[in-house]
């Protein structure tokens, strides 16, 4: 009983190690597009500004009618992928 215990504890694990994988690889993928996309935005509304802590997340908000279309899209498709 203890074995079969530990083998569902152990599945239950690597099955959200799978996802978590999964979800991570997606995350990557939208922030290396949020970075092409929004690479020139970024150097134009918020110069010198150190990415961290989400600073350059809320520069762009702040500044979201001034983001090209591109950027707006690599956004919004970076907040259904983390939902």
């Amino acid at each position: 009983m203890l074995l079969k215990a530990a083998t569902v504890v152990l599945l239950a694990t690597f099955s959200a190690g799978a996802v978590a994988a999964s979800e991570l690889e997606v995350l990557e993928k939208e922030k290396a597009a949020l970075e092409e996309y929004c690479k020139a935005d970024i150097e134009r509304l918020c110069p010198g500004l150190k990415p961290g802590g989400g600073r350059i997340k809320e520069c762009l908000k702040t500044h979201k009618e001034e983001i090209s279309v591109g950027c707006a899209q690599a956004l919004q498709a970076l907040k259904k992928a983390m939902q």
